[in-house]
């Protein structure tokens, strides 16, 4: 397995040093990660088994070099509060991370200001601020910025909010509204809710949940935005309650993080570790044990943007090592993704990869000591990081290892994706070894090039579920793997669950439900062609890559 031309070519144009080779940049981060490590970290990259987030990649062995690609920043109900948070910001998109974001502290629009007597604008505009801010800085020359902004369902704000993409703007921000389970109550009941002043406590007004609720479906139909965070599960399962409750995490909504944590992730390529018609689980734990240790050893050597993100990033060394390629290895094994079979064997699949990094964790511990703050968390014994795995979108990563995205099924057999400006057509492998041999393979390959899809052709039932991409799958068997993976992970789970452009607001509205009955930590959805500026086309037409924690 090497690197395919459009991974050559996403190199080239973001990773790359002037000379530099793809081997170049895996000896420079090796080298730069693995004190006694080196050739064993080398490896594993070379060999497209593990990739680190992309910070890592760009920045490791540079002086002043930021390794983390997730951040979450505080911000307080103050000028002074705000403004800083925008300073942090920047400084962090200079060196390549995301920044997460709650605004559910700032007050409402039209409460009072205290000194001056003034009226509050509320945390839109500000959010606005932050976007704009974002569109002028361009990460390290490299890539643009990404944020997610969060606000809790009782804020006063919280219709302005779920509207606030519907109205235009916001580019460079992900949207999540960050439910209670009081929210849930009051829906399932047909009840009211009541929405709280943060500054004081006080109610500011009752509605009925419904009206949120429907507000928030018919929002995510017409543009993919806001998702949904269950806060309360995610506080449920903080690692670390000692330190405070989580109300915001990264951009794309896979590393719920205490305010100035940071978490560097990794990801596994699950297509490179099959042999023969299976997984090799033995050669599994070996690049697992390597991958924990050297996401662990980031941690030491990365420079911080400001201080208070280094003290909170040390206190308790989380990680978050994931996987790509999940898509690629069922097909390789014969598995259809929307399968019973596919499902349990995602399943065992990631419960062995989390048994095994915890495993390493504790290893580590015993070895370098566990992180400070465990005495103030939930574990029972000895573990080097509060937090050990976390899927990842990989929306880069995964094109550098020429393997599927994440957990997600394919989005398309064939697809035309502009890569620092150039045009690179693809077909997915899986068509010229199991379509092309077919009688009549080569007019239905170029079928495929005009669709991305086999669901049309005169091929067998067996081989049509094989190849069925993201939006020929039941949505709701989107969100059942998406539960089954976030059984056996730490942190939470990013995936999108592709809905067609026929689908409704109700039927998005019962996919948040059952992302919340199954234990999803939170939920994205998309509606084919809901957005004109969609990242990812099927057939013969465009896409763009720009993606953050990968």
């Amino acid at each position: 397995m090497g690197i395919t031309e459009a991974g050559r070519i996403l190199l080239r144009g973001r990773y790359l040093f002037p000379e530099e080779t793809p081997r170049g940049m895996f000896r420079r981060v090796a080298r730069a990660v693995g004190t006694g490590e080196e050739e064993r970290f080398f490896r594993m990259m070379d060999d497209l088994l593990f990739l680190p987030n992309s910070p890592t990649l760009m920045n490791a062995g540079v002086p002043g070099g930021q390794l983390s690609a997730c951040f979450v920043l505080p911000v307080g109900d103050s000028i002074e509060g705000i403004f800083r948070a925008l300073n942090q910001m920047a400084l962090i998109h200079k060196s390549g991370g995301g920044t997460g974001f709650s605004f559910s502290c700032i007050r409402p629009a039209g409460d009072c200001v205290g000194q001056t007597a003034g009226i509050a604008s509320g945390p839109i505009p500000f959010i606005h601020v932050f976007d704009e801010a974002t569109s002028a800085l361009k990460q390290g020359g490299k890539r643009r910025g990404a944020n997610m902004g969060v606000l809790a369902s009782s804020h006063p704000d919280v219709t302005a909010f779920i509207r606030a993409k519907q109205e235009g703007g916001l580019e460079n921000f992900n949207l999540s509204v960050g439910f209670d389970e009081a929210f849930f109550t009051s829906l399932s009941r047909d009840r009211d809710y009541d929405l709280v002043n943060p500054r004081n406590g006080d109610v500011w007004a009752t509605v009925p949940a419904r009206i949120i609720w429907d507000e928030l479906s018919r929002a995510a139909w017409q543009c993919g935005d806001p998702g949904v965070l269950f806060l309360d599960l995610i506080n449920r399962e903080n690692t670390v309650p000692g330190l405070g409750a989580i109300d915001a995490t990264n951009p794309c909504g896979e590393q719920p993080l205490l305010p100035y944590e940071s978490c560097n992730l990794g990801s596994i390529n699950l297509s490179a570790c099959i042999s023969g018609d299976g997984i090799d689980f033995g050669l599994l734990s070996e690049v697992v044990g390597r991958a924990v240790r050297f996401l662990d050893r980031v941690i030491d050597i990365n420079v911080y943007p400001v201080p208070e993100i280094r003290e909170a990033t040390l206190r308790t060394r989380k990680i978050g090592l994931g996987v790509m390629g999940l898509a690629d290895a069922l097909i390789l094994m014969g598995i259809p993704y929307q399968s019973g079979e596919g499902l349990t064997l995602t399943g065992s699949v990631m419960r062995f990869i989390q048994e095994e990094a915890h495993a390493a964790s504790e290893e580590l511990a015993g070895e370098k000591g566990s992180f400070p703050a465990i005495d103030l968390s939930t574990c029972t014994g000895p573990m080097r990081n509060a937090t050990v795995t976390t899927i990842a979108p990989t929306g880069s990563l995964h094109i550098i290892a020429g393997t599927s995205s994440g957990i997600e099924p394919l989005f398309s057999l064939a697809s035309t994706r502009s890569i620092n400006g150039q045009m690179i057509r693809s077909l997915h492998p899986a068509v010229e070894r199991l379509i092309a041999p077919l009688p009549g393979g080569h007019s239905m390959v170029a079928e495929i090039r005009k669709t991305g899809s086999v669901q049309q052709l005169p091929i067998s039932d067996d081989l049509r579920e094989l190849l069925r991409t993201a939006a020929e799958i039941d949505p709701a068997f989107h969100v059942r793997v998406q539960a089954e993976v976030q059984k056996h992970v730490d942190n939470a789970v990013s995936k999108t669950v592709n809905l067609p452009e026929d689908a409704t607001p109700a039927d998005i509205s019962r996919i948040f439900l059952l992302a919340r009955d199954l234990g999803c930590k939170g939920i994205t959805v998309y509606r084919y062609n809901s957005r004109t500026d969609q990242v990812l086309s099927r057939g013969c037409d465009t896409c763009r890559v720009d993606s953050f924690s990968g």
